[in-house]
């Protein structure tokens, strides 16, 4: 095998390709990357047993086809600092050799038959179809409130729920829960599963063009993703989280009855702020709503305190005073790109909810006060 690669375009590949890779794994199959040469084009691919990526870079120059299997760290690494615009990869039957510039590097490796496979796409048992920054959006407005605790299985991971062309992705870690809500361009019937929190960080980033069409097709037990630009294609199949998401839509209050409106800029500055007095003893900022206004206070054993005012001219109602993670809230401000936000509340020890229109709901509970 010989081919030869812009720099940029295979450290960002690898780079992509390295999330899939096991970090612990008895077995050191699951560490390599496969690497094809054919047709002009270069196919890596990698699995972790339960999540697989193939990528295929188009915008290469094969001069002899072929395949090895290659530990991806030290692939990635060395790539990563070469310092020429083009890398020449090569191998023998016991090495891969890597060139750019004046560096030469040799990496031994496995025989590529013993690589695990990476499933192909079927055409024909798409799902659905969406455009791939609308996919983008939807993937943000929900992951980042997945649980990270192992023995939480069921959360582990991001609920999709599709009828017809309506999408929703729900996430929560049981202290807050985001629900993003979209359209997919094409798909009938319904279908419902739980993503695993590793396969939607993968696929997140291999959207990178937003006008492209990502398909979908999914089965009982695995959810396979596909897109295809003009900077190459990109196959995802992951296993899917098994068990039952808890019943979410009574988690969302129905009866608040104080609401007011952000600039979502404003809201995140002023929360930031309060923020800087916190620590992980007191991580928690107070909402007080009083005279149209806001004041937002944390305060830190043997560090001091903040204040904040802004002004809630569109608040009414009885005075209030709440408390949230800081960190809970910036969380959702983050990931709205609309300019206004609408908070709603009920009561000290009732949840919060942040809305953008119909496209975004975020259920946060409160901290305790005392």
């Amino acid at each position: 095998m010989k081919v030869i690669c812009d720099q940029s375009a295979l450290a960002e590949a690898l780079g992509i390709i390295g999330g899939v890779i096991a970090s612990r794994t008895p077995n050191p199959v699951l560490t390599c990357i496969k690497l094809l040469a054919e047709d002009g084009r270069l196919t890596l691919a990698a699995t972790d047993g339960d999540c697989g990526l193939r990528l295929v870079m188009e915008q290469v120059q094969v001069d002899d086809p072929g395949e090895t299997l290659i530990p991806a760290d030290k692939l990635i690494q060395i790539v990563r600092e070469c310092p020429d615009p083009t890398v020449t990869l090569e191998n023998d039957k016991q090495a891969m050799f890597i060139r750019s510039g004046e560096s030469m590097f040799k990496i031994y490796g496995f025989d590529p038959a013993e690589a695990p496979p990476v499933a192909d796409f079927d055409d024909e048992k798409i799902d659905c179809e969406i455009n791939a920054g609308d996919l983008v959006t939807l993937i943000s407005r929900s992951l980042f409130a997945a649980a990270d605790e192992h023995s939480r299985y069921a959360i582990n991971g991001v609920l999709v729920e599709r009828e017809e062309n309506k999408i929703r992705m729900i996430a929560t870690d049981g202290r807050r829960l985001a629900v993003a809500t979209g359209n997919t361009s094409s798909g009938t019937g319904e279908s419902r599963c739980i993503i695993p929190s590793k396969a939607l960080s993968i696929m997140r980033r291999i959207l990178r063009n937003d006008a492209a069409v990502v398909r979908i097709a999914m089965d009982e037990h695995q959810i396979h993703v596909h897109i295809d630009d003009p900077s190459g294609q990109a196959t995802l199949t992951s296993n899917l989280v098994e068990g039952r998401f808890p019943p979410f839509e009574d988690v969302i209050p129905k009866d608040q009855d104080k609401r007011v409106t952000f600039n979502r800029q404003t809201l995140w500055t002023a929360v930031r702020q309060a923020a800087l007095l916190t620590n992980e003893e007191s991580r928690s900022v107070r909402l007080h709503f009083h005279d149209n206004k806001l004041t937002l206070t944390s305060h830190a054993p043997e560090m001091g305190e903040a204040e904040v005012h802004l002004g809630v001219e569109d608040y009414s109602g009885e005075d209030l005073e709440i408390g949230f993670n800081p960190n809970y809230i910036s969380d959702a401000l983050k990931v709205i790109d609309q300019e206004q936000v609408t908070l709603e509340l009920k009561a000290p020890n009732k949840p919060g909810v942040l809305r953008t229109g119909k496209e975004f709901t975020y259920v946060l509970m409160p901290v305790n006060l005392t």
